[in-house]
Protein backbone atom coordinates (compact mmCIF):
# COMPACT_ATOMS: atom_id res chain seq x y z
CA UNK A 1 0.00 0.00 0.00
CA UNK A 2 1.41 3.44 -0.99
CA UNK A 3 0.84 6.63 0.74
CA UNK A 4 0.56 10.53 -0.50
CA UNK A 5 3.17 12.90 1.53
CA UNK A 6 1.53 16.27 1.25
CA UNK A 7 3.14 19.70 1.88
CA UNK A 8 2.06 20.60 5.36
CA UNK A 9 0.38 23.74 6.81
CA UNK A 10 3.41 25.59 7.64
CA UNK A 11 1.77 29.04 8.88
CA UNK A 12 -1.15 30.96 8.58
CA UNK A 13 0.12 33.21 6.31
CA UNK A 14 1.51 30.69 3.73
CA UNK A 15 0.03 29.45 0.66
CA UNK A 16 2.68 27.88 -1.15
CA UNK A 17 6.57 26.66 -0.52
CA UNK A 18 8.76 25.24 -2.81
CA UNK A 19 10.39 22.18 -2.83
CA UNK A 20 14.16 23.45 -2.56
CA UNK A 21 16.49 19.77 -2.22
CA UNK A 22 15.54 16.45 -2.11
CA UNK A 23 17.31 14.82 0.55
CA UNK A 24 16.67 11.13 -1.18
CA UNK A 25 16.40 10.08 -4.22
CA UNK A 26 13.83 8.72 -6.36
CA UNK A 27 13.55 4.95 -5.50
CA UNK A 28 15.20 4.83 -2.47
CA UNK A 29 14.29 3.14 0.59
CA UNK A 30 13.14 5.65 3.60
CA UNK A 31 12.54 4.92 7.42
CA UNK A 32 9.84 6.27 9.34
CA UNK A 33 10.00 9.97 10.13
CA UNK A 34 13.23 9.89 8.04
CA UNK A 35 14.06 13.35 6.40
CA UNK A 36 13.15 13.25 2.96
CA UNK A 37 13.33 16.65 1.50
CA UNK A 38 13.60 20.29 2.19
CA UNK A 39 10.33 22.92 1.84
CA UNK A 40 11.69 26.76 1.80
CA UNK A 41 8.57 29.02 2.26
CA UNK A 42 9.22 33.13 2.30
CA UNK A 43 10.18 33.13 6.07
CA UNK A 44 11.70 29.68 7.19
CA UNK A 45 12.95 26.21 5.61
CA UNK A 46 11.20 23.00 6.30
CA UNK A 47 11.69 19.50 6.27
CA UNK A 48 9.59 17.24 4.86
CA UNK A 49 9.64 14.01 6.82
CA UNK A 50 8.39 10.32 5.94
CA UNK A 51 5.18 9.20 7.03
CA UNK A 52 6.13 5.50 6.47
CA UNK A 53 9.30 2.98 5.61
CA UNK A 54 9.12 1.95 2.00
CA UNK A 55 10.35 3.34 -1.05
CA UNK A 56 10.63 6.97 -2.31
CA UNK A 57 8.74 7.99 -5.53
CA UNK A 58 8.81 11.69 -6.09
CA UNK A 59 5.93 13.32 -7.76
CA UNK A 60 7.72 16.84 -7.42
CA UNK A 61 10.63 17.91 -8.75
CA UNK A 62 13.49 20.25 -7.05
CA UNK A 63 12.35 24.34 -7.12
CA UNK A 64 8.83 23.64 -7.87
CA UNK A 65 6.21 25.67 -6.11
CA UNK A 66 3.60 23.68 -4.48
CA UNK A 67 0.13 25.05 -3.02
CA UNK A 68 -0.21 23.81 1.01
CA UNK A 69 -1.66 20.14 0.67
CA UNK A 70 0.07 19.41 -2.68
CA UNK A 71 1.47 16.01 -3.18
CA UNK A 72 5.29 15.88 -3.18
CA UNK A 73 5.72 12.49 -3.08
CA UNK A 74 4.67 8.68 -2.33
CA UNK A 75 5.84 6.28 -0.42
CA UNK A 76 5.73 2.32 -1.45
CA UNK A 77 5.58 -0.47 0.70
CA UNK A 78 8.47 -2.59 0.30
CA UNK A 79 11.19 -0.22 0.23
CA UNK A 80 13.37 -0.24 3.59
CA UNK A 81 12.52 -4.32 4.35
CA UNK A 82 13.19 -5.94 1.54
CA UNK A 83 16.55 -3.80 1.12
CA UNK A 84 17.99 -5.46 4.54
CA UNK A 85 16.70 -8.79 3.31
CA UNK A 86 18.65 -8.77 0.54
CA UNK A 87 22.11 -7.88 2.63
CA UNK A 88 21.02 -10.94 4.62
CA UNK A 89 20.36 -13.55 2.04
CA UNK A 90 23.80 -12.35 0.22
CA UNK A 91 26.04 -15.34 1.87
CA UNK A 92 23.46 -17.75 0.97
CA UNK A 93 23.26 -16.40 -2.38
CA UNK A 94 27.23 -16.98 -3.21
CA UNK A 95 27.50 -21.00 -2.19
CA UNK A 96 25.17 -22.11 -5.10
CA UNK A 97 27.30 -19.50 -7.53
CA UNK A 98 30.49 -20.79 -6.08
CA UNK A 99 29.46 -24.80 -7.07
CA UNK A 100 27.46 -24.17 -10.23
CA UNK A 101 29.36 -24.60 -13.67
CA UNK A 102 30.77 -21.92 -14.93
CA UNK A 103 28.49 -22.12 -17.92
CA UNK A 104 25.72 -20.95 -15.41
CA UNK A 105 27.72 -18.40 -13.92
CA UNK A 106 26.53 -15.85 -16.46
CA UNK A 107 23.15 -16.87 -16.00
CA UNK A 108 23.05 -16.85 -12.04
CA UNK A 109 24.04 -13.30 -11.98
CA UNK A 110 21.74 -12.22 -14.41
CA UNK A 111 19.01 -13.54 -12.40
CA UNK A 112 19.78 -11.11 -9.47
CA UNK A 113 19.20 -8.15 -11.58
CA UNK A 114 15.50 -6.82 -11.34
CA UNK A 115 12.94 -4.79 -13.15
CA UNK A 116 14.42 -1.60 -11.64
CA UNK A 117 18.39 -2.43 -12.86
CA UNK A 118 19.24 -0.05 -15.13
CA UNK A 119 15.92 1.73 -14.91
CA UNK A 120 16.77 6.13 -14.60
CA UNK A 121 13.79 7.33 -12.22
CA UNK A 122 11.70 10.46 -13.83
CA UNK A 123 14.46 13.35 -13.11
CA UNK A 124 17.25 10.85 -13.89
CA UNK A 125 15.90 10.01 -17.45
CA UNK A 126 14.70 13.71 -18.07
CA UNK A 127 18.24 14.94 -17.59
CA UNK A 128 19.60 11.84 -18.76
CA UNK A 129 17.47 12.45 -22.50
CA UNK A 130 18.97 15.92 -22.58
CA UNK A 131 22.43 15.38 -22.43
CA UNK A 132 22.02 12.33 -24.83
CA UNK A 133 23.40 9.82 -22.67
CA UNK A 134 22.26 6.42 -23.09
CA UNK A 135 20.29 4.98 -19.94
CA UNK A 136 22.62 1.63 -20.93
CA UNK A 137 25.78 3.24 -20.30
CA UNK A 138 24.73 4.32 -16.32
CA UNK A 139 25.20 2.06 -13.65
CA UNK A 140 22.55 2.77 -10.80
CA UNK A 141 23.33 3.25 -7.42
CA UNK A 142 19.74 2.93 -6.41
CA UNK A 143 17.70 0.38 -5.32
CA UNK A 144 17.50 -2.74 -7.35
CA UNK A 145 20.04 -0.93 -9.34
CA UNK A 146 17.53 2.07 -10.57
CA UNK A 147 19.57 5.00 -11.87
CA UNK A 148 19.09 8.10 -9.24
CA UNK A 149 19.01 11.66 -10.13
CA UNK A 150 22.82 11.57 -9.05
CA UNK A 151 23.64 8.73 -10.91
CA UNK A 152 22.84 10.78 -14.12
CA UNK A 153 24.09 14.02 -13.00
CA UNK A 154 27.74 11.52 -12.09
CA UNK A 155 27.19 10.32 -15.87
CA UNK A 156 26.89 13.18 -17.53
CA UNK A 157 30.11 14.54 -16.12
CA UNK A 158 32.01 11.51 -16.96
CA UNK A 159 30.46 11.73 -20.58
CA UNK A 160 31.54 15.26 -21.13
CA UNK A 161 35.38 14.65 -21.11
CA UNK A 162 34.59 11.10 -23.49
CA UNK A 163 33.10 13.29 -26.09
CA UNK A 164 36.02 15.87 -26.27
CA UNK A 165 38.36 13.28 -26.20
CA UNK A 166 36.50 11.49 -29.57
CA UNK A 167 36.02 15.04 -31.22
CA UNK A 168 38.74 15.68 -34.07
CA UNK A 169 41.99 18.34 -32.74
CA UNK A 170 40.39 21.76 -34.00
CA UNK A 171 42.29 25.47 -33.55
CA UNK A 172 41.01 26.86 -30.47
CA UNK A 173 38.54 29.82 -30.83
CA UNK A 174 39.92 32.93 -30.07
CA UNK A 175 39.02 34.44 -26.70
CA UNK A 176 36.95 36.83 -26.83
CA UNK A 177 37.60 40.28 -24.99
CA UNK A 178 35.25 41.89 -22.58
CA UNK A 179 32.88 38.79 -21.97
CA UNK A 180 29.03 39.59 -21.22
CA UNK A 181 27.54 36.58 -20.24
CA UNK A 182 24.37 36.32 -18.07
CA UNK A 183 22.52 33.76 -16.01
CA UNK A 184 19.00 33.50 -15.50
CA UNK A 185 17.79 32.18 -12.03
CA UNK A 186 14.09 32.36 -10.60
CA UNK A 187 14.01 34.34 -6.62
CA UNK A 188 13.66 32.44 -3.93
CA UNK A 189 10.47 33.03 -1.74
CA UNK A 190 12.70 34.48 0.98
CA UNK A 191 13.82 36.73 -1.51
CA UNK A 192 10.53 37.77 -3.35
CA UNK A 193 9.13 38.70 0.21
CA UNK A 194 11.75 40.65 0.91
CA UNK A 195 11.39 42.67 -2.15
CA UNK A 196 7.81 43.20 -1.73
CA UNK A 197 8.19 44.19 1.82
CA UNK A 198 11.01 46.77 1.00
CA UNK A 199 9.08 48.43 -1.46
CA UNK A 200 5.87 48.67 0.83
CA UNK A 201 8.03 50.22 3.23
CA UNK A 202 9.20 52.88 1.39
CA UNK A 203 5.99 53.53 -0.16
CA UNK A 204 3.51 53.63 2.84
CA UNK A 205 6.18 55.06 5.34
CA UNK A 206 7.26 58.67 5.82
CA UNK A 207 11.03 57.07 6.44
CA UNK A 208 13.75 59.60 7.64
CA UNK A 209 17.33 58.72 8.98
CA UNK A 210 19.10 60.63 11.65
CA UNK A 211 22.88 59.69 12.76
CA UNK A 212 25.29 60.32 15.55
CA UNK A 213 28.68 59.18 16.40
CA UNK A 214 29.74 56.95 19.33
CA UNK A 215 33.21 56.77 21.11
CA UNK A 216 33.38 53.19 21.47
CA UNK A 217 36.64 53.45 23.65
CA UNK A 218 34.83 52.88 27.15
CA UNK A 219 33.06 49.46 26.18
CA UNK A 220 36.42 48.52 24.23
CA UNK A 221 38.54 48.78 27.62
CA UNK A 222 35.56 47.02 29.38
CA UNK A 223 35.50 44.06 27.56
CA UNK A 224 39.02 43.76 27.18
CA UNK A 225 39.49 44.15 31.11
CA UNK A 226 36.35 41.52 31.80
CA UNK A 227 36.03 39.03 28.62
CA UNK A 228 38.47 36.38 30.41
CA UNK A 229 36.30 36.57 33.47
CA UNK A 230 32.93 36.64 31.34
CA UNK A 231 33.61 33.53 29.25
CA UNK A 232 34.37 31.60 32.00
CA UNK A 233 32.05 32.50 34.38
CA UNK A 234 28.68 32.56 31.58
CA UNK A 235 30.46 30.14 28.25
CA UNK A 236 29.81 32.98 26.04
CA UNK A 237 32.03 35.81 24.54
CA UNK A 238 31.06 39.35 25.45
CA UNK A 239 30.61 40.69 22.04
CA UNK A 240 28.99 44.53 21.34
CA UNK A 241 25.32 43.69 20.40
CA UNK A 242 24.64 42.58 24.13
CA UNK A 243 25.65 46.65 24.79
CA UNK A 244 23.71 47.84 21.70
CA UNK A 245 20.67 45.78 22.93
CA UNK A 246 20.75 46.77 26.47
CA UNK A 247 21.39 50.54 25.29
CA UNK A 248 18.12 50.15 23.01
CA UNK A 249 15.79 48.72 25.45
CA UNK A 250 16.56 51.53 28.14
CA UNK A 251 16.20 54.09 25.71
CA UNK A 252 12.95 52.84 24.44
CA UNK A 253 11.65 52.97 28.27
CA UNK A 254 12.36 56.96 27.74
CA UNK A 255 11.14 57.01 24.42
CA UNK A 256 8.49 54.91 24.16
CA UNK A 257 6.78 56.36 20.31
CA UNK A 258 9.99 54.25 18.93
CA UNK A 259 8.37 51.03 20.10
CA UNK A 260 5.08 51.60 18.76
CA UNK A 261 3.57 50.81 15.84
CA UNK A 262 0.42 52.07 14.00
CA UNK A 263 -2.15 50.09 13.40
CA UNK A 264 -4.97 51.58 11.09
CA UNK A 265 -5.75 54.90 12.91
CA UNK A 266 -4.58 53.92 16.08
CA UNK A 267 -0.93 53.58 17.88
CA UNK A 268 0.29 50.66 19.71
CA UNK A 269 2.57 51.31 22.53
CA UNK A 270 4.32 48.01 24.04
CA UNK A 271 5.60 48.10 27.59
CA UNK A 272 8.22 45.10 26.66
CA UNK A 273 10.78 44.93 24.02
CA UNK A 274 11.02 42.48 21.53
CA UNK A 275 14.50 43.17 19.61
CA UNK A 276 14.65 41.98 16.10
CA UNK A 277 18.27 41.38 14.97
CA UNK A 278 19.12 41.29 11.41
CA UNK A 279 20.82 38.52 10.54
CA UNK A 280 22.66 37.34 6.97
CA UNK A 281 21.89 34.14 6.39
CA UNK A 282 23.04 31.82 3.51
CA UNK A 283 19.36 32.56 2.00
CA UNK A 284 19.08 36.05 2.14
CA UNK A 285 18.63 38.40 5.46
CA UNK A 286 16.55 36.92 8.22
CA UNK A 287 15.56 38.84 11.10
CA UNK A 288 14.95 36.37 14.52
CA UNK A 289 13.66 38.24 17.33
CA UNK A 290 15.20 38.12 21.03
CA UNK A 291 11.83 38.18 23.40
CA UNK A 292 12.02 40.85 26.40
CA UNK A 293 15.31 41.72 25.49
CA UNK A 294 14.97 44.14 28.67
CA UNK A 295 14.50 42.02 31.21
CA UNK A 296 18.03 39.98 29.91
CA UNK A 297 21.36 40.30 31.65
CA UNK A 298 24.05 40.88 29.42
CA UNK A 299 24.98 37.18 29.30
CA UNK A 300 21.63 36.00 28.82
CA UNK A 301 21.52 38.47 25.19
CA UNK A 302 25.09 36.99 24.28
CA UNK A 303 23.49 33.30 24.59
CA UNK A 304 20.57 34.28 22.69
CA UNK A 305 22.25 36.05 19.52
CA UNK A 306 24.66 33.15 19.38
CA UNK A 307 21.88 30.60 19.57
CA UNK A 308 19.77 32.58 16.56
CA UNK A 309 22.78 33.43 14.45
CA UNK A 310 23.26 29.34 14.10
CA UNK A 311 19.65 28.35 13.47
CA UNK A 312 19.77 31.35 10.69
CA UNK A 313 22.95 29.94 9.46
CA UNK A 314 21.32 26.04 9.14
CA UNK A 315 18.17 27.71 7.71
CA UNK A 316 16.73 26.05 10.91
CA UNK A 317 14.69 29.30 12.23
CA UNK A 318 11.22 28.42 12.77
CA UNK A 319 8.20 30.89 11.74
CA UNK A 320 7.56 31.92 15.83
CA UNK A 321 11.37 32.78 16.11
CA UNK A 322 10.72 35.38 13.15
CA UNK A 323 7.21 36.76 13.82
CA UNK A 324 6.64 39.95 15.59
CA UNK A 325 9.68 42.23 17.12
CA UNK A 326 8.91 45.92 18.31
CA UNK A 327 12.56 46.89 17.40
CA UNK A 328 15.45 46.25 14.98
CA UNK A 329 19.21 46.66 14.96
CA UNK A 330 21.05 45.87 11.90
CA UNK A 331 25.18 45.21 12.09
CA UNK A 332 26.35 46.21 8.62
CA UNK A 333 29.96 47.03 10.50
CA UNK A 334 30.78 42.87 10.38
CA UNK A 335 30.93 43.83 6.27
CA UNK A 336 32.98 46.98 6.57
CA UNK A 337 30.09 49.79 6.16
CA UNK A 338 30.95 52.85 7.29
CA UNK A 339 27.52 54.45 6.89
CA UNK A 340 23.69 53.68 5.92
CA UNK A 341 20.18 54.13 5.81
CA UNK A 342 19.01 51.03 7.35
CA UNK A 343 15.50 50.45 5.81
CA UNK A 344 12.29 49.98 8.41
CA UNK A 345 11.50 46.40 9.36
CA UNK A 346 7.36 46.87 8.96
CA UNK A 347 5.18 46.83 11.12
CA UNK A 348 7.71 48.59 13.31
CA UNK A 349 8.57 52.30 13.35
CA UNK A 350 12.56 52.00 13.99
CA UNK A 351 15.45 50.33 13.17
CA UNK A 352 19.27 50.85 14.33
CA UNK A 353 22.20 50.46 12.09
CA UNK A 354 25.26 49.70 13.27
CA UNK A 355 28.21 50.40 11.51
CA UNK A 356 32.48 50.36 11.33
CA UNK A 357 34.71 50.79 14.48
CA UNK A 358 37.18 53.61 13.17
CA UNK A 359 39.95 55.36 14.44
CA UNK A 360 39.49 58.96 13.78
CA UNK A 361 40.97 62.02 15.32
CA UNK A 362 38.31 63.68 17.53
CA UNK A 363 38.44 66.73 19.77
CA UNK A 364 37.91 65.43 23.95
CA UNK A 365 38.32 67.87 26.60
CA UNK A 366 40.45 70.65 24.13
CA UNK A 367 43.00 67.87 22.80
CA UNK A 368 43.09 66.25 19.64
CA UNK A 369 43.33 62.35 20.44
CA UNK A 370 42.55 59.36 18.18
CA UNK A 371 39.82 57.38 19.52
CA UNK A 372 37.50 54.11 18.18
CA UNK A 373 34.32 55.96 16.64
CA UNK A 374 31.17 54.30 15.13
CA UNK A 375 28.56 55.71 13.36
CA UNK A 376 24.44 55.10 14.01
CA UNK A 377 21.90 55.68 12.38
CA UNK A 378 18.10 55.61 13.21
CA UNK A 379 15.71 55.26 10.73
CA UNK A 380 12.59 55.97 11.85
CA UNK A 381 8.37 56.71 10.90
CA UNK A 382 8.04 60.32 11.08
CA UNK A 383 3.84 59.38 11.04
CA UNK A 384 4.66 58.01 14.60
CA UNK A 385 8.18 59.76 15.40
CA UNK A 386 8.95 62.98 15.89
CA UNK A 387 12.24 64.79 15.45
CA UNK A 388 12.63 65.69 18.73
CA UNK A 389 12.03 61.78 20.46
CA UNK A 390 14.05 60.18 17.10
CA UNK A 391 17.52 62.66 17.67
CA UNK A 392 16.51 62.63 21.78
CA UNK A 393 16.46 58.28 21.43
CA UNK A 394 19.87 58.13 19.79
CA UNK A 395 21.65 60.29 22.30
CA UNK A 396 20.48 58.49 25.05
CA UNK A 397 21.75 55.29 23.46
CA UNK A 398 25.27 56.83 22.95
CA UNK A 399 25.30 58.17 26.07
CA UNK A 400 24.58 54.91 27.61
CA UNK A 401 27.83 53.37 25.63
CA UNK A 402 29.86 55.74 26.15
CA UNK A 403 29.44 55.00 29.85
CA UNK A 404 28.98 51.36 30.05
CA UNK A 405 28.71 51.87 34.43
CA UNK A 406 25.15 53.93 33.65
CA UNK A 407 23.94 50.90 31.13
CA UNK A 408 24.71 48.25 33.67
CA UNK A 409 23.02 50.14 36.86
CA UNK A 410 20.36 51.46 34.19
CA UNK A 411 20.57 54.83 35.21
Amino acid sequence: MSIEIKVPPVGESITEVVLSRWVKNDGDAVEMDEVIAELESDKATFELTAEQAGTLKTVAAEGDTLAIGAVVCKIEDGGAAPAKAKEEAAPAAEAPVAAADKSAAPVAEKSGESYATGTPSPSAGKILAEKGVDAGSVKGTGVDGRITKEDALNAQKAAQPAAKAEAPKAAAPAAVAGSRNERKEKMSPLRKTVAKRLVAVKNETAMLTTFNEVNMKPIMDLRGKYKDQFKEKFGVGLGFMSFFTKAVCEALKDFPAVNARIDGESIIYNDFADISIAVSAPKGLVVPIIRNAESMSLAQIEKTVIELATKARDSKLTIEEMTGGTFTITNGGVFGSMMSTPIINAPQSAILGMHNIIERPIAEKGEVVIRPMMYVALSYDHRIIDGRESVGFLVRVKQLLEDPARLLLGV
